[in-house]
């Protein structure tokens, strides 16, 4: 089981920080009671520029979450097929080639989920198995790669996508001013990523697959999720999120490695979500990370910011695109999410 290759897409419409910062306050009004403190908040969240579905004076005429939710469709159609095909077209695949798609997201719904809607667009094989994944919002990436990898394991002679498209922007919601959906609003982009699974019997000179691992914390159900409401996605993020990191991340990982018979010390580098700046110093600190270690992770948080289930994929794509892996080392890929859980997969370059 190998990466064959990972692409990504995006929305045309990029600003900086600051100017997201400027509309969201135009966009919230007087319910905004110290402009001065969000737009600190915001510069805190390591964010410089991200990627928006909409130009971003048009969100003052989304009314609905109905709205909003037509617009995720109308969007994650396209860039869902962007970033399949610029996963799958450098690894010498055609669309038709795909076995199996895995589609994960939080930020919309659709049925037929938006797989099927590809299936036609693409021309992909009407026998294509189709996975759509509801509701592991940030450790849906990581968690799609290991659904992925256990289905080539089950059919060498496959090639599997995993795909996530996250539209955060189409979830903002102006009439809640809590501390979570704040940060949420200085935080999250827009955008979608994919990668390319295949089996053994497929050659491919991309990492391989080794073994994965999910986690799952019980009673943690509060730390992080959505409240679905009459105005759609509202959203439950703790500030508890880092000391849950801390407290199980490197328990979960040292017992994982262990079982491969290896140790921290022989993870040559960490492929990491991008949770925002207090998250990734709470993984670099519970694994006892050399300073740098999460390098590409605290880029891709600064150039698009956090995009849910895709940032992880975003990261794995920058370590293919720019071979950041010596033949014969390990990589961990990791995130976590709702549930709240963890997921772990073991790479070989």
């Amino acid at each position: 089981m190998r990466i064959a290759g990972a692409g990504s897409a995006f929305p045309l419409y990029t600003y900086d920080q600051q100017q997201i910062s400027d509309a969201i306050i135009r966009l919230w009004g007087d319910k905004v009671s110290n402009p001065q403190a969000m737009m600190r908040l915001h510069a805190r969240c390591g964010v410089d520029r991200r990627h928006l579905s909409l130009p971003i004076e048009h969100y003052s005429q989304i009314e609905t979450w109905g709205q909003a939710n037509d617009l995720w469709i109308e969007q994650a159609q396209k860039l869902g097929q962007a970033a399949i095909c610029r996963a799958i077209t450098p690894a010498g695949f055609a669309p038709s080639d795909i076995d199996a798609v895995y589609f994960v997201s939080v930020t919309g719904v659709a049925s037929p989920s938006i797989d099927a809607r590809l299936v036609n667009l693409m021309g992909l094989s009407p026998n294509i198995k189709r996975n759509p994944i509801f509701g592991l919002g940030c450790v849906a990436g990581a968690a799609g790669i290991a659904r992925a990898a256990d289905y080539v394991r089950a059919f060498p002679e496959h090639v599997a996508v995993v795909l996530s498209v996250e539209l955060c922007s189409l979830t903002w919601q102006r009439q809640d001013l809590s501390y979570a959906n704040v940060i949420a609003s200085g935080l999250f982009g827009d955008g979608a990523a994919a990668a390319v699974l295949t089996g053994s019997a497929i050659n491919n000179n991309g990492p391989g697959v080794v073994a994965t691992r999910s986690v799952f914390y019980p009673g943690t159900e509060d730390v992080m999720g959505w409240n679905i409401s009459q105005s759609g996605f509202e959203l439950v993020l703790s500030p508890e999120v880092p000391r849950v990191v801390r407290e199980n991340l490197r328990r979960d990982v040292d017992a994982f490695l262990y079982d491969q018979g290896l140790e921290r010390g022989d993870i040559a580098s960490w492929i990491i979500h991008t949770g925002g700046p207090k998250v990734l110093d709470a993984v670099s600190d519970a694994l006892e990370l050399p300073e740098n270690a999460l390098e590409a992770s605290w880029e891709c948080l600064r150039s698009v910011g956090n995009l849910s289930s895709a940032s992880v994929l975003l990261v794995l794509q920058d370590f293919l695109a720019r071979r950041r892996g010596e033949p014969g080392t390990y990589s961990l890929l990791a995130a976590m999410g709702p549930g709240f859980c963890s997921e772990l997969v073991l790479l070989r370059w």
